[in-house]
């Protein structure tokens, strides 16, 4: 895992809650700036769950790879599947599911960070 990868796509993650709260607390929907910006993050997921099956190929250390992809194949789950309740539910409460969306990909992250450190 590359650690300064991780901690750049944990704090964007929480800028990206940050801003959902933000828009909860305004009763506002979430919008096509919104859907951007989940967009990038799982852009950023995606390089980083490449990066991370490529380093385990390689890597000489006794990780469990079935727990470090899945939590990788899961991490890309979450995002698309809030964008699509979000768009689903036009009130406040899409970017509420938005919010929780981007809390829980924070602590996944931390959880693949373990499991690779786990093996070292």
């Amino acid at each position: 895992m590359i650690s300064v990868l991780a901690t750049g796509l944990i704090i964007a993650a929480l800028a990206v809650a940050a801003w959902s709260l933000g828009l909860v607390l305004l009763n506002k929907t979430v919008g096509t700036g919104t859907l951007g910006l989940l967009a990038l993050l799982e852009l950023a997921l995606l390089a980083q769950t490449v990066i991370g099956i490529v380093k385990l190929a390689g890597a000489d250390r006794d990780v469990s790879g079935a727990a470090f992809v899945g939590y990788h194949i899961a991490v890309l789950l979450i995002l698309p599947v809030a964008a699509f309740l979000a768009l689903a539910e036009r009130t406040r409460w899409g970017s509420a599911i938005v919010l929780a969306g981007c809390l829980v990909v924070p602590v996944m992250i931390v959880r693949m960070n373990q499991i690779w450190n786990a093996g070292a």
